[in-house]
């Protein structure tokens, strides 16, 4: 009798296990008894992954807070690396979180055991030279988009594009009287969607400007309402401290839920950049895509990126079909122009344009994703 097909996996945070567990029933699909151990989070789990480690260890995120917790990191690695060696599966998958994944699957190429690593990290726009890393570190990189695989196939590094789980989840067309209903907003009102980032530092530069951008646009449109996706209690306190000191005379309607939902109940999106703005193509709504970071951080940016654009919508397209307002252009005057503007307008070019890309990246990811592995391991 044949072993049964085994396959190392280890995924660092939420995101990541909801791929793992999109990876592991679509492998299962054609290997029924196929085995799965490594770093695991609920859904993982769900679909019989065993976990070693509770996923929560590699969910670290900021400099200080990953210092203080790199001896323990440094033990889970060795540890996974001795596990691995002395029980070798037929692949090693390992999902996102590229600066622990990566060193462990150096470690266990070297020994030699295939690896893949699953989404690509940003090498496309800043710090290149990590493509040789990525290299030494994998037999294998599974990229959500097109662009990404051509950078890939420039350095001749393997790389198989397997579309963007989001766009399989995400239907062509979104229904907004649904999601209206959903969220109790009325129906005869056109909607701005407010989505000023989902980290701390984000909120703290982008929530003013945002709030002033919809006291003018008030000021000019009395008929429009303002929906606010806040991701957890901590964003929620830190808008309505905002709000409070920017424009309390403001109706706002917050909404702890996705920020999917809230965007899809709107008539057009202001928002931070992110991977938001690729959902809000997603969903076909109109946005503006606003940013701010500390001086500094601004200048080193500047210097090594190497993209035109920064929302996800244009680098796609590799041309501006929404605006992005970076820095010192992100003014709630230049904000409200151009929000008016999607407003003011038929939107239909834009939204074609919007469904084309979504064709593009929506290719049954998991699927794809567990055929590429499968073909690497010869199975």
């Amino acid at each position: 009798m044949t072993k049964p097909l085994r396959i190392g996996i280890v995924a660092g945070e939420i995101s990541g296990d909801i791929l793992g567990a999109g990876f592991i029933k679509a492998v299962r699909e054609q290997y029924p008894d196929a085995e799965f151990v490594g770093i695991a989070g609920p859904r993982m789990q769900a679909e019989g992954c065993e976990t070693l480690f509770d996923m929560e260890e590699l969910a670290v995120m900021g400099i200080v807070e990953v210092l203080g917790r790199l001896p323990r990191l440094f033990k889970v690695k060795v540890e996974l690396v001795k596990y691995f060696t002395d029980n070798p599966p037929d692949v090693f998958v390992g999902i996102d979180a590229p600066d622990f994944n990566l060193r462990l699957e150096l470690d266990l190429k070297q020994r030699g055991i295939k690896t893949v690593h699953y989404v690509s990290p940003s090498v496309w726009a800043w710090r290149q030279k990590r493509i040789f890393k990525i290299e030494a570190a994998t037999n294998l990189v599974l990229a959500f988009l097109p662009f990404e695989k051509a950078f890939y196939d420039k350095f001749n590094v393997p790389c198989e594009f397997v579309g963007h789980t989001m766009a399989d989840a995400i239907p062509l067309q979104t229904d907004q009287q649904a999601a209206r209903e959903l969220l109790n907003l009325d129906s005869n009102k056109r909607w701005l969607a407010v989505l000023p980032g989902s980290r701390g530092s984000e909120m703290g530069m982008l929530a003013a400007p945002f709030i002033e951008t919809c006291r003018l646009l008030k000021q000019k449109h009395p008929d429009l309402g303002f929906v606010v996706a806040l991701v957890n209690q901590k964003r929620r306190e830190q808008f309505e401290l905002a709000w409070q000191e920017t424009a309390p005379e403001l109706d706002f309607v917050l909404v702890d839920d996705t920020a999917r939902n809230v965007m899809t109940a709107s008539d057009a999106v202001l928002l931070a950049s992110g991977t938001v703005a690729l959902e809000c193509m997603l969903v076909k709504r109109p946005m503006v895509v606003g940013y701010k970071v500390k001086p500094l951080t601004a200048w080193l940016a500047k210097r090594m990126l190497k993209t035109k654009y920064v929302s996800l919508a244009n680098i796609l397209a590799d041309r501006e079909l929404v605006p992005e307002l970076l820095q010192d252009d992100c003014t709630p005057e230049k904000l409200c122009a151009e929000v008016e503007r999607f407003l003011g307008s038929d939107n239909s070019e834009l939204m074609n344009e919007f469904t084309r890309l979504h064709q593009l990246i929506k290719c049954d990811a998991d699927k794809q994703a567990a055929t590429a592995v499968l073909k690497l391991i010869d199975r």
